[in-house]
């Protein structure tokens, strides 16, 4: 089914493409074109980290439940960069996205997963995502692999831009009533480049926050 522009709050600035495809390509799947911005931060080059395959974390990192079902499969092919902060802030962007589809799966935008991982602009857009799906019946099926990370600090030290590639071409929407996954032809709608903005929690040990959400859809250079 084609994808489908969605509401996004007007106090958010439009980009082009989305965070969650939550089905792979084709006109016949169900999707949408969110498009959300914020101010970016830092002029300094990205710094590149390792291309290698990356380690998923644990099912409670910080103590917070991301765990997701078998069937819903984030794939984070890449290696922390050696900066701490960097290494710190590129996980909890992971679990950032880990927390949006625990929302899907689990039919909520109060998980205690998303109120950890994002804040200000990062949690209406991860909250627009989920509720796409509660308003469309769908759930998410398949594997969705992130790779070609980067991230760059800011001068201040407290915030870091975690950008990185996103293939859903083997990720599809499932209908919730039938079970039902709704596959077609790969496409590159399949492909999407991200930027967020990760802010270091004040009151937090080591956690990071997504507060922007930089993307563009169609991006050739992800293939």
């Amino acid at each position: 089914m084609k994808r489908r522009s969605l509401p996004v709050a007007a106090a958010l600035t439009a980009t082009a493409a989305l965070l969650l495809t939550a089905c792979g390509s084709g006109d016949d799947k169900s999707g949408d074109n969110d498009k959300i911005a914020g101010a970016g931060q830092g002029a300094e080059t990205p710094k590149e980290s390792a291309s290698a395959e990356g380690a998923p974390a644990g099912d409670k990192p910080d103590g917070v439940d991301v765990s997701l079902p078998k069937d819903m499969n984030l794939v984070f092919d890449w290696d922390k960069p050696k900066d701490k902060n960097e290494a710190a802030a590129m996980q909890d962007a992971a679990n950032y996205v880990r927390a949006i589809y625990r929302g899907v799966d689990k039919r909520t935008t109060k998980d205690a997963s998303l109120v950890a991982y994002s804040t200000g602009d990062g949690t209406n857009y991860a909250k627009t995502q989920i509720n796409a799906r509660l308003d469309g019946g769908w759930t998410a099926h398949g594997t969705r692999r992130h790779y070609q990370a980067t991230t760059r600090s800011a001068p201040n030290g407290n915030s870091v831009e975690v950008a990185f590639c996103v293939d859903s071409s083997k990720f599809y929407s499932k209908e919730i009533k039938t079970g039902k996954v709704l596959k077609g032809a790969p496409n590159i709608t399949d492909f999407d480049y991200f930027k967020i903005i990760m802010v270091k929690l004040p009151t937090g040990d080591g956690l990071w926050q997504a507060s922007k959400v930089f993307v563009e859809a169609k991006a050739a250079k992800c293939q």
